[in-house]
């Protein structure tokens, strides 16, 4: 895809941004970089029928390095890619991908125009009407679908691409700071579509792609081409986030917890808690008149307490009402993140249910067949059945393929589809 270049960023482009049409060839010894919150994830892929992970690393990333898809912390950031590429050998050539509120994809109608250069001139134009920011602040891209037939005759449908190019900067900066070569940027969404797409699927309609990982990413696509795309929600990192507050724990730990967490499972109703000092283990207490009764609550009854009481306390006092001699019991034995795991799922199948009835009303909008979920969401059990059951329609689990079994003993190859989509520049026959 010829680019739309920026002078302040020399040898850089946009690289196929909405090319998604089957055929061609991927760039050689290119590897693909999905950085997103708490993860980068490079993967090395070749195609045999489908994109295959050849080679993958990942790595967890602090909570403060990238946050909702921008980089906040670019030395942290160069020093986990520098120790990542070293540690698995991995080329430095890099194809990465953006996923946040500061991109945008809109799809343009234009007269039909052939000469490359004229195009060029009519999508900046047409731009600044239909880019939400300054234009000399933004990196462009855009790629012609073809000619269509419309009642006002024949249009050059056109997608373009913007996104903010301080953003963009940061995050080359970063990557060059780790010694990389940027290779070029594409949108996650679009590499999400190329990696996952199955021929089949083309006769079943438009498909929605939910990748639910450190955020949630989501794309509409009409076989290999997008038709519409958004970040719809701060996915599991925001959901450790909001566990390591409520535990006042460090998110790493938040991390562990969510990941033991089986939403397959019955949920366990919160026990009931005395709320009572222990016995002394030397020897029976005297009553104390101005001691507060025991008082046996129900969980009705034990919540307004917890309220009331705040979470740090209401801890300390199922700890201190536990049997003598039994282990320390975790809160409400991790109840509590599994709320909000489950919150989690509803408010993604919120987002999910708006973004659809958004694309629905526009022009050229419709329906969607099923959902193809894929992510780190897929590492936790019973998390597409349940947001399948809070979307009320078919959720298909999928993730990249890969061409070393013991691949998938080293990393999750539920987190690889995005790097894998970007180590290819097309989708494969």
């Amino acid at each position: 895809m010829t680019p739309v270049k920026m002078p302040s960023i020399p040898n850089l482009k946009l690289g196929r941004l909405a090319d998604l049409k089957l055929g061609g060839r991927p760039g050689a010894d290119v590897v693909g970089l999905d950085v997103q919150p708490g993860l980068i994830a490079a993967v090395k892929a070749r195609v045999n029928g489908s994109i295959l992970a050849e080679r993958a690393a990942a790595m967890p990333l602090g909570s403060d390095v990238v946050r909702e898809g921008e980089v906040v912390d670019q030395d942290a950031l160069s020093e986990a890619l520098r120790e990542l590429f070293a540690e698995n050998q991995l080329g430095k050539r890099v194809r990465v991908g953006i996923a946040n509120q500061r991109t945008v994809m809109r799809t343009l109608e234009l007269p039909p125009v052939t000469d490359r250069k004229e195009l060029a001139a009519v999508v900046r134009f047409q731009a600044q009407d239909q880019v939400p920011m300054p234009l000399n602040s933004a990196v462009l891209d855009f790629h012609p679908l073809g000619i269509i037939d419309t009642p006002a005759g024949p249009r050059q449908r056109v997608v373009l691409v913007a996104a903010q190019r301080d953003m963009v900067e940061k995050l080359l900066a970063a990557l060059r700071g780790a010694g990389l070569t940027p290779e070029g940027i594409d949108l996650s969404a679009f590499a999400l579509i190329r990696s996952l797409h199955h021929r089949v699927e083309d006769q079943e309609g438009r498909v929605l792609y939910l990748n639910v990982d450190g955020l949630t990413n989501l794309a509409i696509a009409d076989g290999t081409i997008c038709r519409f795309t958004r970040v719809v929600g701060g996915g599991l990192e925001s959901m450790a986030g909001e566990i390591a507050e409520r535990r006042g724990i460090a998110v790493e730990q938040a991390r562990t917890l969510l990941n033991g967490v089986d939403l397959s499972a019955p949920a366990v109703e919160p026990a009931t808690i005395a709320l009572a000092k222990p016995e002394a283990a030397s020897e029976s207490p005297q009553p104390d008149a101005s001691a507060e009764p025991d008082v046996a609550l129900s969980p009705e009854d034990h919540e307004a307490r917890e309220i009331a009481m705040g979470y740090s306390e209401t801890i300390a006092a199922a700890i201190q009402a536990r049997e003598p001699g039994s282990q320390p019991a975790t809160p409400d034995s991790d109840a509590d993140v599994r709320a909000v795991l489950e919150n989690g799922v509803r408010e993604i199948s919120g987002e999910v249910r708006n973004s659809l009835d958004f694309y629905r009303s526009q022009e050229e909008g419709g329906q969607v067949s099923h959902v193809v979920l894929s992510g780190a969401a897929l590492d936790l059990p019973g998390f597409a059945e349940a947001l399948q059951a809070s979307l009320g329609f078919e959720v298909r689990s999928d993730s990249v393929g890969v061409a070393d079994a013991g691949l998938a003993g080293k990393v999750s190859t539920n987190r690889l589809s995005v790097a894998a989509g970007l180590a290819c520049e097309e989708a494969p026959r």
